[in-house]
């Protein structure tokens, strides 16, 4: 058995006071029968066990990969933050098992010309790609994911946004008989992400709908969700419903929750610490004790620097 000691703790592993506190009720909740069956869209515990959700055909390998080692299935799969199944690492893929993905469809409005809902069965025939991308949270953890998806920017082009369209707001799934996480006051609920326009159609934005050539299991945001390697992993929406392209920037979950702590922009920044610990260094899962120096922009700063020149990081955090 490995125990910790304190000084093996990092900040950032340690649970805010607000979150512990609840964290008996999401227990209750837990305990009240709804989400006691892997029952529902796909089986997230058999996914982790090492594979053998359906396999998707016709992946390119993109020359946008990271050469680096992909991080372990059983790693990526078992080790998650969804707040909507909990706040512990493990609780997604505990509760995920009852998220029910199909059907399942994503609006895009707002701010474009040929507003259209598409059903999941058409975004699976968008041309999709492997792409192996680092991911770090801001909890100073990371891993390299290989990811199968498609450029976000393909499906907004297909709705023509108009000039107005500045911000692109992303709402994620609500379902409360399923998702324990949401019956608590963690967050504001459902889920609200943005980035730039500009942002999202950079070609290394991803709306991902699977992971390893497989469909993606529950607890990493079946069946569809967002990618943007260069920044921190709570940018990167999970189990999409909408989106809507606006004029104003939109506010965020996390942003909303703690504007102190999370920014908008959130790109990974070694020179902008977290008010409770230091983003300068990372631990790769599932080495805990090992650090590594973390890079800007996640290493992805040649691809996507030119979108910050002239900004001020420190303040536009």
């Amino acid at each position: 058995m490995l125990i910790k000691r304190p000084s093996d703790i990092l900040p950032s592993e340690i649970t805010p006071q607000p979150i512990y506190a609840r964290r008996r009720e999401f227990m209750k909740a837990a305990a009240a029968g709804t989400i006691l069956a892997a029952a529902g869209g796909g089986n997230a515990r058999a996914a982790a066990e090492g594979g053998g959700l359906p396999k998707l055909p016709n992946v390119a390998m993109s020359r946008l990969s990271t050469p680096e080692k992909p991080t372990e299935y059983k790693h990526v799969t078992r080790y998650n933050n969804f707040y909507e199944f909990g706040t512990d690492k493990t609780d997604p893929l505990q509760y995920a098992g009852r998220l029910k993905t199909r059907p399942w469809t994503v609006s895009v409005e707002g701010e474009c010309r040929k507003p259209r809902t598409f059903g999941i069965e058409e975004l699976l025939r968008f041309p999709l790609e492997e792409r192996v991308y680092r991911l770090r949270c801001v909890e100073a953890w990371s891993m390299v994911i290989p990811w199968v998806g498609f450029e976000l920017g393909a499906l907004l082009k297909q709705v023509e946004p108009t000039g107005n369209a500045k911000f692109v707001e992303f709402v994620t799934a609500h379902q409360p008989e399923n998702m324990p996480g949401v019956r608590l006051p963690v967050l504001d609920w459902p889920y609200v992400e943005g980035l730039r326009i500009d942002e999202a159609m950079h070609p290394l934005a991803i709306l991902a709908v699977g992971l390893f050539g497989e469909i993606l299991p529950n607890q990493n945001g079946a069946p569809i969700r967002l990618v943007v390697p260069w920044k921190y992993g709570f940018k990167s929406g999970k189990s999409i419903v909408r989106m809507r392209l606006v004029e104003k920037q939109p506010m965020i979950a996390w942003e909303k929750a703690a504007p102190h702590e999370y920014g908008f922009y959130s790109n990974v920044n070694p020179n902008v610490d977290h008010p409770r610990w230091t983003q300068k260094r990372e631990r790769r899962i599932p080495d805990f004790f090992a650090r590594r120096e973390t890079t800007i922009f996640n290493g992805y700063g040649d691809q996507v620097g030119q979108l910050y020149a002239g900004m001020d990081l420190k303040k536009f955090f």
